[in-house]
């Protein structure tokens, strides 16, 4: 057991919270406090929450710091659920006992790669601000995480990927949260017809952009099939499963404009083809009462004809007739798509089928 005892400022703020500055070394942070990166379980389930490191932003910091006049105001922010303790002295001087057994107590929530860089420098003297946080709960520390982070340059595709695993956020996050949360469960759970063809921060090697399914699933959210589904208790489960189906049956029409392809080969794949697609789910949710694969099926196949996903053209009018491949992930682009996709298949579906006497 190795104890880091430390005078303190706090700032009084929330009940049941603490919030110190300390200065202190960098290499002791890191002694303390482990910067745990954002990946999955076995399960597919998400655990940690930092981005992987930026090599280029890490050196550009290190070749500033290594000058004998850097200075560094910037707070490393560190927080603890437990192995922190405050005791107080005067006013707002209080002391901090850090006690760091088998693992370290700490989690790095903001300040990592100034930290690395710091790290790799032969500056045994330079200190720097670090902002200790206390928190109640592992939720607590990743909802901190999120709010820190928002505002600065984060991807965002990590941002919406934490959300599902954060309560406590504000309302503004709530229809990307649940959003996110399916797309998660398309991704990774083994029943799901998109699983592992999802690209999010902890799935890189995936194809479809995620933010795209994402926009499918508030879409349906806002003025569509989920919101019929919202008055079920198992209202997530059906919106999942929704969306499932949904695409087992794409896969299955469209086999070859999909199976092994990427949105520069198939536009079926492309952020407007995913996106203009879910207004085809809506219509054949609307009209036929689609909700699984089977009954998706026959709207889809009179659909094919229509489509240009990877070669021929797109002929929205008259005079817009457009290469396979000139749809782009724009709002006029996803708009033009899908009005076209479902305008064709409007028609195709009030056309009689011929009825053949036995």
């Amino acid at each position: 057991m190795t104890i880091y005892r430390y005078t303190a400022i706090r700032a009084r703020q929330a009940d049941g919270n603490e919030v110190l500055s300390i200065a202190v070394r960098p290499l002791e942070i890191l002694s303390f406090a482990q910067i745990e990166r954002v990946g999955r379980e076995e399960g597919g389930d998400l655990r940690g929450f930092q981005r992987h490191q930026i090599a280029s932003h890490i050196k550009e910091i290190r070749d500033y710091l290594a000058r004998g006049d850097a200075l560094l105001p910037n707070a490393v922010i560190v927080a603890f659920i437990d192995g922190a303790t405050v005791k107080p002295r005067e006013g707002n001087v209080v002391d901090l006992e850090i006690e760091v057994g088998d693992e370290k107590p700490g989690f790095v929530v903001d300040g990592q790669q100034r930290l690395t860089a710091l790290s790799g420098l032969n500056r045994p003297d330079f200190e720097v601000f670090a902002s200790i946080l206390i928190c109640k709960d592992y939720n607590q520390l990743r909802q901190q995480f999120v709010l820190i982070n928002n505002t600065r340059p984060l991807p965002k595709a990590l941002i919406y990927e934490l959300l599902p695993s954060v309560e406590g956020l504000p309302e503004r996050f709530s229809s990307r949260s649940l959003a996110a949360k399916i797309v998660d469960r398309l991704n990774f759970a083994p029943d799901s017809s998109l699983r592992g063809e999802i690209k999010q921060h902890t799935n890189p090697a995936g194809v479809i952009n995620d933010i795209a399914l994402q926009k499918l699933v508030m879409n349906s959210s806002s003025d569509g099939a989920m919101r019929d589904l919202s008055k079920y208790e198992d209202f997530e489960e059906r919106a999942y499963t929704l969306v499932n189906e949904f695409f087992t049956a794409v896969k299955l029409i469209f086999g070859q404009e999909w199976v092994g392809l990427t949105p520069k080969s198939s536009r079926l794949k492309h952020g407007a083809g995913i996106v203009a697609m879910g207004y085809v789910m809506e219509l054949l949710y609307s009209s036929q009462g689609a909700t699984v694969a089977d009954e998706f099926v026959s709207g889809l196949t009179q659909l094919k004809k229509y489509t240009a996903w990877t070669s021929g053209a797109w002929h929205f009018s008259e005079v817009d007739v457009r290469p396979w491949n000139a749809v782009q992930n724009t709002p006029a682009d996803i708009g033009l798509l899908a009005s076209y996709l479902v305008r064709a298949l409007k028609q195709d579906l009030r056309r009689p089928r011929l009825v053949v006497n036995q």
